[in-house]
């Protein structure tokens, strides 16, 4: 692939071209490009060069670690794509449509954070769910006190009247169960 069509395939799998930070990060990818040397002489990293000149690597951290080949970087080359090569491990500068494999470099933590977002997903749902329950129990029960405070008072009258009802079916007439009234009354004082 040309280092474009790789820089595409690298940002379509959540990565960039490879950035070389350190000696001990270029002896792994050399280590590991030397199994695929059969199949390419190289593999495309993130080097790239700004409009005024400077050297960045793709995922903008910085440039302290070089591993060039000799001779290498010419100032004359235009196109500034840079292969990492698979039996040496040098760096050259190679046009840009040159056909080569490439490595990709996910960020560190991009499972990690990928899992911590659902997590986080999973406990602001779990807030909002208990959140709402509680809500909707404050809500039955304050409808449930007030219902039952509301008809209490109706209850206790109903109570009442049918007191007064047994009172009056229990005597003859209404002036016995007066008089009965009267009696007790007299009797209490």
């Amino acid at each position: 692939m040309s280092w474009a069509q790789s820089v595409t395939q690298c940002i379509q799998s959540g990565g960039m071209l490879t950035s070389v930070e350190d000696l001990g990060e270029s002896n792994f990818l050399i280590e590991h490009a030397d199994l695929y040397a059969s199949k390419t002489s190289g593999f495309w990293i993130g080097i790239y060069k700004s409009v005024n000149g400077q050297l960045l690597w793709q995922d903008n951290s910085a440039l302290d670690f070089v591993n060039w080949a000799d001779g290498q970087p010419s100032e004359e080359q235009l196109a500034f794509c840079v292969e990492l090569s698979a039996s040496t491990g040098f760096w050259s500068v190679l046009p840009c449509s040159s056909q080569k494999g490439f490595i990709c470099k996910k960020p560190k933590n991009a499972k990690k954070d990928k899992a911590n977002g659902h997590l986080n997903m999973w406990i602001l749902f779990t807030l909002v769910l208990i959140i709402l329950l509680g809500v909707g129990f404050t809500i039955y029960f304050s409808f449930k006190i007030k219902t039952r405070s509301g008809t209490g008072g109706e209850a206790r009258q109903g109570s009442r009247q049918l007191e007064y009802s047994r009172g009056l079916a229990a005597g003859d007439s209404g002036s016995d169960a007066t008089n009965d009234k009267e009696k007790n009354e007299h009797s209490v004082v």
